[in-house]
């Protein structure tokens, strides 16, 4: 039996199934208040120095994704409703699991994948506490085995050893998902949006993370086709590893810009800048967790990537938050989030937190080939205000005698007003097309909803005609176009864009080599 799923981190993978669902041991109730206060300190205080004690043999991206774990762990605001339901007589564990659910329904309810994708985390904080104040251990998971189930706790990831293969099967999961980034960067396979069966299942699997798919109790032709694919998908893999540090050219000899995609300054430790033509791509959100960052955090993430870039260009884009994000003092509570008070919107609406990272951007210009680009731009007048801020802070920067450098200001293409008349943005420095959103919003179907994922295609006549319009405005405006979504890596989405005019796309860095590849296979 087959089931079909959106790939997440392409791969193939044969093993034994394992439930990730497996519930913890129950918790056994304290005699009064204080001793479940006590035993929730305890927990909690348990769950961080495991985070800590993983972090110390984690990577760059793995070990961010920890920190934020243990700093949502040490914020008071987060374990306060507990505490308080335990002084109204709550056990521990039940006062936690409401507070955190809670948490969880908060962002899940965004229509925003990103925001979406970050329950993970909290339900991996959640259950984390749980299994402390139970005094109960993770089953580990035999190796090579296909782990599945509604969801995969990031600190799960990380614990599991991939060194045997495996792969991952979710009913739920997001290819934003922190672990989807993880299992992108480490190679395992993993798909989500299964609709896999209620109940305990039992036996080996077939994954099939380059197209989506699981098969459950495969037949003797199922498992032999399987396997040719997943030969078929190695052999690609390495022959694309040549083309990693060679210069992106088509078999014509047109020449393609290969830039990266980033969403943390660590990224960049593990990618050799001879390998990319730098970022097409910097995402900010990640520094907006629950409190604002302050000028000099901002300043010295984004040097950070300038030092390393040298003089190759990075993209960085303003801060796409909104919807119900819970970031205390900056986004609002909103009934239709995906349409609302997001990306520029919200930073014209909040230019207190602008400007502060207005200023971080104009000083860390003059360390490298910044680019600034504003999320979400829909009208002409968006995009006039927010380089009028940028002005105005590089005034008062000068005035005060402060280093600085006015980056070129350009835009993200992903609201259909933009692309279909982009004449009326004429005066921008450069385009890029965000297709994700581009896509979700002239398809109206969300590229995390397994139910409309096959609505949802870069490859669509309308998407591709609204990313041909672009490119050619842009060439005969004399415009940088580039595309930095999802589809800019997907060697299958390549060749189409590439005869919609496009000649600079940004993937992430686990995807450099096979677009690299995919491009060269491309006659234009």
């Amino acid at each position: 039996m087959r089931i079909d799923g959106i790939p997440a981190s392409p791969g193939y993978a044969e093993g034994p199934l394992f439930d990730l669902d497996q519930p913890p041991a129950g918790y056994e109730a304290k005699v009064g208040a204080a001793e479940e206060r006590a035993a929730l300190e305890v927990a909690i205080g348990k769950a961080v120095g495991r985070l800590a004690a993983l972090i110390e043999t984690a990577d760059g991206d793995a070990a961010d994704i920890l920190e934020f774990h243990i700093a949502m762990l040490e914020d008071d605001a987060l374990g306060g409703p507990a505490f308080a339901s335990i002084g109204s007589g709550q056990a521990a564990d039940a006062a936690w699991r409401a507070a955190l659910d809670g948490e969880v329904a908060g962002y899940e309810a965004s229509d925003q994948d990103y925001f979406r994708a970050r329950a993970a985390d909290l339900r991996d904080i959640r259950d984390q506490v749980l299994r402390a104040l139970s005094e109960d251990s993770e089953a580990a998971a035999p190796p090579g085995a296909i782990l599945y189930g509604e969801d995969i706790a990031p600190t799960r990831f990380l614990e599991t050893d991939w060194s045997k293969g495996g792969g991952i099967a979710l009913k739920r999961g997001s290819t934003a998902s922190h672990v989807a980034m993880l299992a992108r960067s480490r190679g395992v396979p993993m798909v989500v949006g299964l609709d896999i069966p209620a109940g305990p299942l039992t036996g080996a699997a077939l994954l099939d993370a380059e197209r989506g798919g699981i098969v459950f109790s495969p037949s003797p032709a199922e498992i032999e086709a399987f396997r040719q694919s997943a030969s078929a998908f190695a052999d690609r893999q390495g022959a694309a590893r040549t083309f990693l540090t060679e210069p992106a050219v088509t078999k014509a000899g047109t020449t393609v810009r290969v830039q990266v995609n980033i969403a943390y300054p660590s990224d960049v430790d593990g990618i050799d800048i001879a390998s990319c033509d730098g970022v097409g791509l910097m995402r900010t959100e990640f520094l907006f967790g629950k409190t604002l960052p302050d000028e000099e955090m901002q300043y010295r993430a984004y040097r950070k990537v300038l030092d390393w870039a040298g003089d190759k260009p990075v993209t960085i884009r303003t801060v796409d938050a909104g919807g119900d994000k819970p970031i205390p003092g900056f986004t609002v509570e909103e009934t239709n989030p995906f349409l609302g008070l997001r990306g520029i919107r919200l930073s014209l609406a909040r230019r207190d937190v602008f400007r502060v990272q207005i200023r971080a951007l104009l000083r860390a210009a003059i360390h490298g080939n910044l680019k600034v680009m504003f999320p979400m731009i829909a009208t002409p007048d968006e995009y006039s205000q927010a380089a009028a801020l940028f002005a105005g802070e590089q005034a008062a920067l000068a005035a005060q005698g402060v280093a600085h450098k006015l980056p070129p200001l350009g835009i993200m293409v992903e609201v259909p007003s933009v692309a279909l008349a982009p004449e009326a943005f004429a005066d921008v420095a450069f385009f890029s097309i965000g297709s994700n959103d581009l896509t979700q919003y002239v398809m109206a179907a969300a590229r995390d909803n397994a139910a409309v994922a096959h609505l949802n295609s870069v490859r669509h006549p309308a998407v591709l005609r609204l990313i041909a319009a672009v490119t050619a405005f842009g060439r005969e405006r004399g415009i940088p176009v580039s595309l930095c979504g999802d589809a800019g890596g997907d060697p299958a989405a390549i060749p189409t864009l590439l005869e919609a005019g496009l000649r600079d796309l940004s993937v992430a860095p686990a995807q450099l080599a096979m677009a690299k590849a995919a491009i060269a296979d491309v006659p234009v």
